[in-house]
């Protein structure tokens, strides 16, 4: 049987549609996880968990190989990179803009006030350095008084 061969931006436009388990509107191509992709010897994805503890990798890693292995992908490897680690710096501007519109505040430099993602105030409190997830903090907007999530600047 003959290998086939495939191109490094079909598997990436593949990976363009997986989403994040923790924050289904981001794909994790929008948090810049995927650090890399090798197809000289079938498929690598070479893949930076958010946080070395994030629950969330060992899901992903498997999305990724059932991803690619429904498009005809037989050889699919994940190679988990811990180094560099990775940081919110990663996140796309789309994948920030994603959070903004479904409620949730990207993350901002320490130096910067986290504004309120529906009515973008930046009056607003820390009720919980604790949310949902480790990732995300729970904070309310002094003017429009709605409460919100802010996801961590790591």
């Amino acid at each position: 049987m003959v290998a086939t061969r495939y191109k490094r931006e079909q598997i990436l436009d593949w990976l363009s549609g997986i989403a994040d388990p923790e924050i289904p509107v981001l794909t994790i191509m929008d948090l810049g996880i995927v650090r890399g992709v090798d197809c000289s010897d079938g498929v690598t994805v070479a893949l930076t968990p958010t946080y070395s503890g994030c629950p969330a990798t060992e899901v992903i890693e498997q999305s990724v190989v059932t991803a690619l292995e429904e498009r005809g992908v037989r050889d699919v490897r994940i190679k988990r990179v811990l180094s560099p680690a990775w940081t919110t710096d990663w996140i796309t501007e789309e994948g920030r803009n994603k959070l903004r519109v479904y409620g949730i505040a990207p993350p901002e430099r320490r130096d910067r006030p986290v504004a309120c993602p529906r009515c973008e105030s930046n009056d607003t409190q820390v009720v919980s350095e604790f949310g949902s997830t480790a990732c995300k903090a729970s904070y309310s907007c002094l003017d429009c008084l709605e409460p919100f999530e802010y996801f961590k600047c790591l």
